[in-house]
């Protein structure tokens, strides 16, 4: 819940993505056609559809013809396991095959590959050990977000899960991520650091819902979070936490759009605008 500085307006262009960073975000949808017009009215989003042959096509949301984000309709068979509409969250790996091994020696799960896709790269769909999902991805042609900096991308990521500690030491043994908390700051949030840049977070165990499941929380970044809160709601969303400070980091809020997909959106203070 305590995004990182990570806005430079003269630098919005992303070539390459470090290993170990967020790399690429997706939702699964349940109407992939309602999503395209709530997320292109909230964000300065245009689209750029890819077929996908009989399943329908796999949308590129873009800033400037750059990629931000994408989504997809979710499958019968993910319908029949009970998978709700989501944001999936990819992080940027040398080798997918090797994370995935990697994954199930520290506790976690293979859900889905590794496969390729197509020339764009190789990935895996994977299970941390408190049960939260995220996918690792090996970039090939595709290094997958073009775009940072701007309103419309990701910006942060929350990790919600029961094992804080135990969380932390699971990605940092796959990822090399190292975590810390600030000693300003009495609330017990763990703070995610990839190389020299901090990423995301862990909140501590205690301000999180029991009864939901553990998962990742992408952030995206917006130039008013009280009025684009006002617009998921005015567009048939709906608001889990109305917008509120962060001390010393800028204002979010937590949504979710139409169909139930979660997520949360940032402003930074000004002066890192």
């Amino acid at each position: 819940m305590f995004p990182g500085a990570r806005y430079n307006p003269f630098m919005p262009n992303v070539e390459k993505h470090a290993p170990g960073t967020f790399c690429w975000i997706e939702l699964a949808a349940t109407d992939q056609e309602a999503a395209k017009k709530f997320y292109c009215q909230l964000f300065p989003w245009s689209i750029s559809d890819v077929p996908m042959g009989p399943s329908g096509n796999y949308t590129m949301f873009q800033i400037d013809g750059r990629s931000a984000a994408a989504a997809y309709t979710i499958t019968d068979e993910m319908r029949s396991e009970g998978v709700p509409p989501h944001w999936d969250l990819y992080v940027s790996v040398e080798n997918a095959d090797d994370a995935a091994r990697r994954a199930t020696e520290l506790g976690g799960k293979v859900i889905a590959g590794p496969f390729d896709v197509m020339d764009y790269g190789r990935m895996a769909v994977l299970l941390d050990p408190a049960g939260a999902v995220f996918c690792v991805w090996q970039p090939k042609s595709g290094i997958g977000i073009y775009v940072t900096a701007v309103p419309g991308t990701l910006c942060w990521a929350d990790l919600s899960t029961p094992d804080q500690v135990g969380s932390a030491a699971f990605y940092s043994g796959l990822f090399g991520w190292t975590t810390m908390f600030s000693e300003n700051d009495p609330s017990g949030y763990l703070h995610i650091k990839a190389g020299e840049n901090f990423i995301g977070g862990i909140p501590p165990a205690r301000v999180r819902d029991p009864k939901t499941r553990p998962h990742w929380l992408a952030y995206f970044y917006v130039s008013d979070v009280d009025a684009s809160a006002a617009k998921v709601k005015d567009l048939g969303g709906a608001v889990h936490l109305a917008p509120m400070n962060i001390p010393n980091a800028g204002r979010m809020a937590i949504v979710a759009d139409p169909q139930g997909a979660v997520f949360a959106i940032f402003q930074p203070p000004a002066q890192r605008q």
